[in-house]
Order: structure tokens, then C-alpha cells, then sequence
């Protein structure tokens, strides 16, 4: 956590460095949720937490009964997140971080009252679903000088930071083009379980971008490390008859001259995942699929091809081998990576505990200005399609 200086008194160094395992909430992500049980493995991995508070359905009863079945005492398992959020900041072993996974509609006013409980906060992406509230969110993170985590998941992947520190190192040069692809099946012949999502007041302007499109262009700006300038996109549904979006491909100009494009759908017939980036520069380029993500391919303009692998010694990049749990020729991925993020957050707000500094390097989780720019792409690319034409950003 980041402290302002105090030119009157330091804080008092702790005699015993702070080692307890962090307090951890859950607002949203119920029993029968899969990114719900996603989080939970991900945050125990490295036991640096303890699941202490819930609230995990909009249902109160069933909020309450969950959190039982979860082992949380019958005190701290809440049957709203109001009634959570309130509690919480009444007790002295308070949640230290809350972990919001609700419906993109309610994000805004859950995160905003756990800044002001002082509370840290992992929340879902989107931040929230248009940019005016996004602002103030992050306003509000600023002036509470709390740490906000945004579960971008893909950029714990040691493959995706291996490819930023390439990019960083001057390994490709002078970055001039940047593709983007996120291929699903999941809408391709049946509609939405999840009602909200087919709301646009509750799921959002845009179902696609907001769902998987803001994973694609983060993944862009990440490794890249270029901020979008303008785009001309084609937002819509390839579904005839369906309302909300499931398609969206877009042309790209980043800052620096770059080019690129970007294509996602959630109606792809046949698809799986399909989220890739390809990305060149003058000197060559790297491609890296997250169906493999123990696989980066470096293709040189001077050169042999080369696959990276993810491992642990110097073959790779520190942060990429800081981001790698399991010896080579075993297989790790999706856990692994959102673990990265829990674990990243927790070593930041332990070093806060003890007033120390953060290292950079460990401090490599996604934060609220990356969760603003991907409302910031979403709502310039809508209304880019509406305009059929370019928009600046």
C-alpha cells in the first residue's frame, strides 16, 4: 500500500515483521459459480489469505447458507453486501482485501463503499461499465491511497511476462504492430444463462467488449506497453435476431505509429478459448496462445525461430520466473495465473503492514488506470460503430 510521507514522525517500524495471512472477503461468486471457485483456489494457493467474510448471493438466505457451506463463521456470513461491508468496518480483525465478483452493474457502489470502510479491493473486470463512474472509482482509490487489483488474469501468465520484458529489453525494437484475438463458442446456438447479461443496464453497453474484449485489448497495452490512440471498429451481433453484442473487430493506431487490429467474438461455432496476441517489431516478433501458454514463439528477422518455454532458471526473464510455481515439463495455466495476482496483491499490502517498500518488480498486478483504460477502449469502440468511422481516444 502506498503511504504518504510524514515529515513530523516515521511510523514505528514493527519489532516482528507482520507475516499473518491476510483477511479476505468475498462479495458475488457463489457455490455454483465458476469464476466464484476460481478466485477461492487461486487466493488459498499461496496461503497468504484467509477467507473470512462472504456475501455471495443477491438471494440473502442463500447469501447466508453458502457462506456457511463455505466453513465462514455464522457471524461474518453475510446475507448482503451491505450488511458485509457495514460489520466489517466496525471490527478490529476486519477483511483486509474484499473481492468483488458481482454483476458489472453493482461494482461501482460495492467498491466505492469498501474504499471508504478502508478496505482493499480485487474486483472483477469491467471496473464498472462507463467511464464517469470508472473515474470516480479511481478517484476515490486515489484519495484513499488503498490498493485496487483488477483481475486482468491473463497478465499472470509467466509466457505474458516473458513477452513484456522481451518488448521492455528491445528484443523485438521499434513495435510496430500488435494483433489481437479472442475466439469463443460459448453464444454460437443458445442464449445467456445469466439474465443481467442480457440487460444492457445491468451487463452493460456491450456484452462482448465488456465481457472478453477488455482481456484482449489489455493483453495488447501489457506486453506492448503502447497506449491505443484511436480505433475504427464494427460492433454488433453475428447472431441474426440477437440484441446484445457478440461480435466486434477493430482496426488500431497506438501511439508511436503502431498498427494493429483486434477480433473478438463469444460466437465463434467450434471455438474454445482462442485468446492470442501476435506482435512485431522491426527486429522480429513473438506470438504467444493461451490454449498453449507454456509456449511463446520468438520469430527473429535475423534469425532462427525460437519456442520459449516456461521454467525456472535463466533461460527466462525474472518476472517470468518469479511467475512460475511448478519445475519443468509440468503443466501450469489459468489458476496459476490468477494465484499470481493474489499473491502479488498480498506481498504489497504485507510490505504496507510493515511500512516497507515494493519492490517493482513484485508489484506487477493490474491496476484501477488499467481497469479505466479498458472502459475508456470499450466505449470508444461503440461508438465508433455507431459512427462507422475512427474515433480518437
Amino acid at each position: 500500500m502506498t503511504t504518504s510521507p510524514d515529515v513530523t514522525a516515521a511510523p514505528a517500524m514493527p519489532a516482528t515483521p507482520i507475516q499473518r495471512r491476510l483477511r479476505l472477503g468475498f462479495v458475488g461468486g457463489g457455490l455454483h459459480s465458476f469464476i466464484g471457485e476460481t478466485h477461492r483456489i487461486a487466493a488459498r494457493m499461496d496461503g497468504l489469505y484467509d477467507i473470512c467474510a462472504t456475501a455471495l448471493s443477491a438471494n440473502p438466505e442463500r447469501s447466508h447458507q453458502e457462506g456457511l457451506q463455505l466453513g465462514i463463521s455464522p457471524d461474518r456470513a453475510y446475507r448482503s453486501w451491505q450488511e458485509l461491508v457495514a460489520s466489517e468496518s466496525q471490527r478490529a480483525d476486519k477483511i483486509d482485501v474484499l473481492a468483488v465478483l458481482t454483476p458489472n452493474d453493482s461494482h461501482h457502489a460495492i467498491c466505492m463503499a469498501a474504499l471508504d470502510a478502508g478496505i482493499h479491493i480485487l474486483c472483477e473486470k469491467p471496473i464498472t461499465n462507463d467511464s464517469t463512474s470508472a473515474r470516480a472509482l479511481a478517484d476515490k482509490v486515489t484519495d484513499t491511497g488503498l490498493e485496487f487489483c483488477v483481475a486482468y488474469c491473463y497478465s499472470g501468465y509467466p509466457m505474458v511476462r516473458q513477452a513484456q520484458s522481451m518488448v521492455q529489453s528491445g528484443a523485438l525494437g521499434t513495435i510496430r504492430q500488435v494483433h489481437l484475438q479472442y475466439i469463443q463458442s460459448g453464444l454460437a446456438d443458445h442464449a445467456l444463462s445469466d439474465a443481467w447479461r442480457n440487460d444492457p443496464s445491468r451487463g452493460g453497453q456491450s456484452l462482448v467488449l465488456l465481457d472478453i474484449g477488455t482481456h484482449a485489448f489489455h493483453l495488447g497495452s501489457y506486453i506492448s506497453g503502447l497506449q491505443l490512440s484511436s480505433l475504427c471498429a464494427d460492433v454488433g451481433s453475428a447472431i441474426p435476431g440477437r440484441t446484445v453484442h457478440d461480435y466486434v473487430s477493430a482496426l488500431m493506431h497506438f501511439e508511436g505509429g503502431a498498427r494493429g487490429s483486434l477480433w473478438v467474438t463469444n460466437a465463434a461455432a467450434g471455438s474454445e478459448h482462442g485468446l492470442s496476441i501476435r506482435i512485431h517489431g522491426d527486429l522480429g516478433g513473438l506470438e504467444w496462445h493461451q490454449e498453449t501458454p507454456n509456449r511463446l514463439v520468438h520469430r527473429q528477422q535475423r534469425g532462427f525461430e525460437q519456442i520459449i518455454t516456461r521454467r525456472k532458471d535463466q533461460a527466462v526473464s525474472s518476472s517470468a520466473q518469479q511467475s512460475t510455481r511448478i519445475g519443468i515439463g509440468h503443466p501450469e495455466g489459468y489458476l496459476e495465473a490468477f494465484a499470481n495476482l493474489y499473491r502479488e496483491l498480498a506481498l504489497t499490502l504485507r510490505a504496507g503492514l510493515n511500512h516497507e517498500a515494493v519492490p517493482p518488480a513484485r508489484e506487477r498486478f493490474p491496476k484501477i488506470s488499467e481497469g479505466l483504460a479498458g472502459i475508456a477502449f470499450v466505449e470508444a469502440a461503440v461508438q465508433s460503430a455507431a459512427q462507422r468511422g475512427w474515433v480518437d481516444l
